[in-house]
């Protein structure tokens, strides 16, 4: 009796493509579901992008950083989406080993950039918080640019690290991911050897791509919960918070779906858990990210309304 198509063979060790288990028996309305949101998301960080590069009042280093956060957004989202919305649509969910390659490195790179970018966010707060006379000379244009190019190298370098130590793992014919995506901790759960070296690899990142960067993040804001408890007057308080809540909210978001799909132990977590976290990430936060920066900020506002036609009062405006 001869074995299934799809039944992997002792001698065979590379693969050509592999095969998304189906995601959900309700495949066209979750095929309008997430069209929806990936449009919305397209349209809200591109007309941040565009706002910030049109209006000179937002040319500052905040909204410098707020527009590359809204640019990896675009990244992040692009590199699964439209493949996820293509699936849900298809009866033939494969995708060939190239594409699968291209699709872990584009997503791995987009998400470590911003874990980056989102703690160069926090000294930016930091700095304007503690230490105002010196800013102009610390978040100078020099510095911004560098600090952000510095971000985007970083996440590139670090996902093709482990891009490649995913990918140098022994398959045995086992193709069938139950995800909707290439991603790493899915890839190692379907090697068959080179398990251990991969988990290595990945928790090492981990501690330099989240771990790291989040503990920056919560020493910069203890020293600017520290100097705001110093202020005498409550409008001097509100003003400073009001500065680092939408980052905050940000923040939290991000870090907080990350880490429960990347640091969470394996025993406990269920591969329906984990793709019910990589959809929060991957759909949501991007999604609300321009929505809590615009909503928060009337300087946003503002350019939104003048890009508009209307006539605004900017110099009325109370500073965010």
């Amino acid at each position: 009796m001869t074995s299934p198509a799809w039944a992997p063979r002792a001698n065979e060790t590379s693969l050509t493509y592999f095969i998304f288990l189906r995601f959900s028996n309700f495949r066209l309305a979750l095929f309008v579901a997430f069209l929806s949101l990936y449009l919305v998301t397209l349209l809200g960080n591109l007309l941040t992008v565009l706002l910030v590069g049109s209006d000179p009042l937002l040319h500052t280093p905040m909204y410098f950083f707020l527009a590359n956060l809204s640019l990896l957004e675009v990244g992040y989202t692009s590199s699964v989406l439209p493949q996820m919305l293509a699936h849900l649509l298809a009866e033939h969910r494969d995708i060939s080993l190239a594409r699968c390659m291209t699709q872990m490195y584009l997503f791995l790179a987009f998400g470590i950039t911003e874990c980056f970018l989102l703690t160069v966010m926090s000294y930016d707060r930091y700095v304007a918080i503690c230490l105002p006379l010196h800013y102009p000379l610390l978040m100078a244009k020099r510095g911004c640019i560098a600090m952000v190019a510095t971000s985007w190298a970083g996440g590139f370098l670090v996902s093709a690290v482990n891009t490649a130590s995913t990918f140098q793992l022994s398959f045995c014919g086992h193709r069938e991911i139950d995800h909707f995506l290439c991603e790493m901790p899915a890839m190692v759960s379907l090697a068959c050897a080179g398990k251990d070296q991969a988990q290595i690899v990945m928790s090492v990142s981990c501690v330099f791509t989240l771990v790291s960067p989040l503990s920056l993040i919560v020493l910069s804001y203890a020293r600017i919960l520290g100097t705001v408890l110093n202020i005498p007057s409550t409008a001097g308080k509100h003003k400073a918070f009001s500065t680092c809540s939408s980052h905050l909210v940000v923040v939290s978001l991000f870090f907080g779906s990350v880490i429960s799909m990347y640091l969470r132990p394996r025993s406990s977590s269920s591969m329906g858990q984990l793709k019910t976290s990589s959809v929060f990430y991957i759909t949501v936060t991007p999604i609300l990210n321009p929505l809590i920066y615009s909503l928060r900020n009337k300087e946003v506002i503002c350019a939104l309304r003048k890009m508009m036609g209307k006539d605004v009062g900017v110099q009325a405006l109370p500073e965010q």
